[in-house]
């Protein structure tokens, strides 16, 4: 296995630990690479205060869909997780909250029933013990491998949403590249701040699926995370240094004041 990895940014051969400690960004062209969640999370909460619940959870081939429980098995091998996203309690500077981690790695962060109940499940924890929810995304959107039953959850994650918005407690949303289809379309769209790692991939289908389908020339950086903030879908680009700080602020500046 090789020990250098090429930035598409700038060409540059960068070894694997000058990327790790430089928080998986290019430090010759700043160019952001897809870390992985557990990377994401230790980034973002305390020291050793991260406890997972729901990770025994896994879905199973309710439509009998030829390949997909090797494909669920090759995956969970790969990733040592038995879906793609991870649940759990934490603090962040001592504050309690609730955090959610979406994994590309596993089948590309879809959206199946499972992990949408997990995120369901921490929204509706977070409503009942008041406790802030940030979801961190990383997904191509809903499992085709589930059909109509992946397309489902988009509302069911949706109406936990409302939820979390009816009882006033708080719904952050990290979006990170990519953060696209479904989960973009529900979700991912429905936090009380929605923040963005920059040059993040959002948006819903893919820019070539859209040009092919307008027939128009789509515009510059389309779907970054700048051109969301430049058109009011974001409402901040936070480098992966400053999650910590900027999360914790939210959660000490949305604290329900009592009467």
């Amino acid at each position: 296995m090789s020990n250098t990895i090429k930035c598409p940014g700038c060409d540059k051969e960068l070894s694997v630990k000058e990327l790790r400690d430089n928080l998986g960004i290019c430090p010759s062209c700043g160019k952001y690479f897809k870390i992985p969640w557990e990377y994401r999370m230790n980034l973002i909460v305390d020291e050793n205060s991260y406890q997972e619940f729901g990770g025994e959870m896994q879905s199973c081939n309710i439509l009998g869909i030829p390949g997909y429980d090797e494909k669920l098995a090759d995956n969970k091998l790969k990733t040592n997780q038995n879906d793609a996203v991870s649940t759990g309690l934490c603090t962040i500077d001592g504050q309690k909250a609730i955090l959610c981690s979406m994994n590309f790695t596993f089948m590309g962060g879809s959206m199946g029933s499972i992990v949408a109940e997990k995120l369901t499940a921490a929204m509706i924890q977070g409503a009942l013990e008041d406790l802030p929810v940030i979801i961190c995304t990383a997904s191509g959107g809903a499992r085709m491998q589930e059909g109509i039953f992946s397309l489902m959850q988009m509302a069911k994650t949706s109406a936990a949403a409302a939820l979390m918005e009816e009882v006033s407690v708080p719904l952050f949303i990290v979006l990170t590249g990519p953060t696209t289809g479904g989960v973009t379309a529900s979700f991912a769209m429905l936090g009380d701040v929605i923040l963005a790692e920059p040059q993040a991939l959002i948006g819903f289908a893919g820019p070539r699926v859209i040009q092919g389908t307008i027939g128009q020339e789509l515009p510059p950086n389309f779907q970054t995370s700048e051109f969301q903030l430049d058109h009011g879908f974001v409402d901040a680009i936070v480098e992966r240094k400053d999650l910590h700080k900027t999360l914790s602020f939210l959660i000490k500046t949305h604290k329900r004041v009592e009467a």
